[in-house]
């Protein structure tokens, strides 16, 4: 593959979860009520830390890394839970947290593989389906102009983000090679010069962006580990390992490849030397991004190189926070228009592995429903577990959580456990001898 087209998928990978991975460092900052400077370092150092992460997934180690073309970034998750230990003890709390729950991660990696048995297609299958139902809200709310914007619902951004759209289908559809794998890159390109012809585009984040940023070991300050905020933060690990899984597994399906539980150790492993990475450089906990998911199965390309790529960019970026800021002028409309068609391939995709399932089975009709059910239910009504204790709504306030463990505990319920006593009631050869 020649390096124009390396640095063209690679750029198609980083926009593609670019709106995520800064949005969460400028939520937290915002309530932490971080100084302008502070939230600067923020954004760039979650940018390098993520282009960390993602080569040690991407890179097949004995002792880390799955191997398999996917993105890292900062988890969402983490964001409720971040924000109220920083309020309660402090932002030294939060860091020292993510780095003993990085710590409780790459421990137990090996014997969390072992669970593999709780992730059949049925569970899989739900968890992928779930993921692209969840992520939709956000690609609506950012084609009709972001959530909260004056213009919301403005029939401009309407035009623009269907636009952005109508343009990757007709690539999609008369295009082929390497035009089709960067059908998402040129909607996006495309729709922000229409944006700048319309007077949509605000490049005064360009301007006002430094040219270097160094990381800085301990940047707020030298960690602090409290017990409360340590379990709350291993509880947001063991989530997004959860989350992760049914990434794993759908890559490897799309990529062919067969997951062993040394495999998941690694990967495991690899988002757990992330997540002590993130503390020690006063980032963020990181976990696998769904959002690539469809881009991959969208442009056919499964290679890592394009995965490398794009790593070492998210690292430039990290440390060139004026080349970072390009990438924040691309209107939402322009972003929404172009992660309709990525997360709808994500649900196409989830739909794809649940072909595998028995649906004469009533129970996994029943699994899928109550998992799906609720996993677009709390998406849809966050507010449903409002009044809960905050440690329990770490599990519920993510449909993409509330959906994977009903998922997991349906099979165990329906599936696993008759199973385990169908096996049980067998007679051995030996009894049938004697009998």
């Amino acid at each position: 593959m020649k390096t124009v087209q390396l640095g063209s998928l690679g750029i198609q990978h980083v926009l593609a979860m670019y709106a995520g991975a800064i949005i969460v460092p400028l939520i937290v900052g915002g309530a932490l009520q971080l100084t302008s400077a502070q939230l600067t370092y923020l954004v760039a150092i979650d940018l390098f830390t993520c282009g960390v992460a993602t080569l040690l997934q991407v890179w097949k180690h004995k002792f880390f890394g799955i191997g398999l073309p996917v993105m890292l970034g900062c988890t969402f998750t983490a964001v409720g839970p971040m924000i109220a230990i920083g309020k309660q003890y402090g932002l030294s709390a939060v860091y020292g947290a993510i780095i003993a729950a990085g710590l409780f991660v790459v421990i137990i990696a090996k014997y969390f593989s072992k669970l593999r048995v709780l992730f059949p297609p049925i569970v899989t299958g739900s968890v992928v389906t779930i993921i692209g139902l969840t992520l939709i809200p956000a690609a609506m709310n950012n084609m009709a102009g972001g959530q909260g914007a004056k213009d919301f619902g403005d029939i401009h951004n309407i035009a623009l983000s269907f636009g952005v759209l109508l343009f990757i289908v007709v690539l999609y559809r008369f295009f082929t090679g390497f035009i089709r794998s960067i059908a998402i890159l040129l909607g996006m390109v495309a729709g922000t010069i229409a944006a700048a012809l319309m007077g949509k585009v605000d490049v005064s984040a360009v301007t006002e962006a430094s040219w270097v940023h160094i990381p800085h070991l301990f940047y707020f300050g030298v960690p602090t580990f409290n017990g409360t905020a340590i379990l709350t933060m291993v509880l947001v690990a063991i989530v997004s390992l959860v989350e992760s899984t049914g990434v794993y597994f759908a890559l490897s399906d799309i990529c062919n490849r067969k997951l062993s539980e040394k495999d998941l150790a690694n990967g495991y492993r690899a988002e757990g030397l992330a997540m002590i990475i993130g503390g020690l450089f006063n980032a963020f906990p990181y976990t696998t991004y769904s959002q690539n998911v469809g881009l991959v199965q969208l442009s056919g390309v499964k290679t890592r190189k394009v995965i490398y790529v794009a790593g070492t960019m998210l690292i430039v970026l990290g440390l060139v926070p004026k080349i970072a800021a390009l990438a924040t002028i691309i209107p939402a409309p322009v972003l929404g228009g172009a992660m309709l068609a990525m997360f709808g391939m994500v649900i196409a995709y989830g739909i794809k592995m649940l072909s595998q399932v028995e649906f004469a089975s009533q129970e996994n009709l029943f699994i899928i429903a109550c998992s799906v059910g609720m996993g677009l239910g709390v998406t849809a009504v966050p507010n449903l577990f409002a009044e809960l204790p905050a440690g329990v709504r770490i599990l519920t306030d993510s449909g993409i959580v509330a959906g994977s463990i009903t998922a997991i505990v349906l099979n165990i319920l329906f599936n696993v456990l008759p199973a385990k006593k169908r096996v049980e009631s067998v007679p051995s050869l030996h009894e049938q001898q004697v009998s």
